[in-house]
């Protein structure tokens, strides 16, 4: 079922139409401690084989709200039809943040789609990245601690890469803290990847912060981060993303 026009905000109303019709990947987050999924995180396809950069590509400026409300409710009603109901595995959908005018507003069709597929909305975790600044980071906050208040979990992605940096971890305080493939790639090699990336989940803790390491590619990188502390993994050491399905993860490299 669409988006309503009673669930939609003004900014999803007003906007202009989409130029694909999309559908969601998944990929599985890994606790390579207990060997099951901690959540599988929604990535963006076209219903034709287009990838992510495809559709971004044609998301204008005019489009970003409805864009991102969409994304919200193809991931849940996908969610709803594929996720063992009695599982502890959370869906992880990427948002925009601002692309948000109020949370309580914008989080309507999200509770929606939930509720038609009997999806529970606790199991929900919202990932938040710019690629440029964030233009409101007080914004960005409200939206967080709505969103927490509400039980979802929030993750900052991309962490250590462009301006997801310490002083939006300062600002924000989400419960998980992705870090970004940059910081991972090559880190068995790297004596400064590995000091910094041990430094970080130093500091994550003390503020009970949850890091999950993304991009995971060799078994080599897996060892040594996990050496450091980390538990929570994604990659394609683990499982590649499957449109509309969930991929199992391969625990062997683990």
């Amino acid at each position: 079922m669409p988006v309503t026009l009673h669930d939609a905000c003004h900014g999803c109303r007003t906007s202009a139409p989409l130029p694909l019709a999309i559908t969601m990947a998944f990929q599985p987050i890994v606790n390579v401690t207990t060997g099951s999924v901690f959540a599988y995180e929604a990535l963006v396809r076209g219903i034709g084989g287009e990838g992510a950069a495809t559709v971004l590509a044609g998301v204008e400026s005019d489009m970003i709200y409805k864009f991102d409300q969409a994304c919200r409710v193809k991931a849940i009603e996908l969610a709803g039809h594929l996720f063992v109901p009695d599982d502890a595995a959370r869906l992880s959908i990427n948002f925009m943040p601002n692309a948000v005018y109020e949370p309580d507003a914008c989080i309507r069709a999200s509770l929606a789609a939930a509720r038609r597929v009997a999806f529970d909305p606790n199991r929900l975790m919202f990932e938040f990245t710019e690629n440029e600044r964030m233009q409101d980071v007080a914004h960005v906050r409200r939206i967080v601690e709505a969103y927490r208040a509400r039980g979802f979990t929030t993750a900052l992605d991309d962490f250590g890469a462009g301006y997801a940096g310490l002083g939006l971890l300062a600002d924000l305080q989400p419960d998980m803290l992705k870090l970004d493939m940059a910081l991972i790639r090559g880190i068995d090699g790297s004596a400064a990847r590995r000091t910094i990336v041990a430094g970080v989940l130093q500091i994550a803790n003390a503020l009970d912060v949850r890091c999950i390491a993304e991009g995971v590619e060799t078994a080599a990188e897996l060892e040594v981060l996990r050496s450091i502390g980390i538990e929570l993994f994604q990659g394609y050491l683990l499982a590649r993303p499957e449109r509309e399905a969930l991929p199992r993860p391969d625990l062997t490299a683990a």
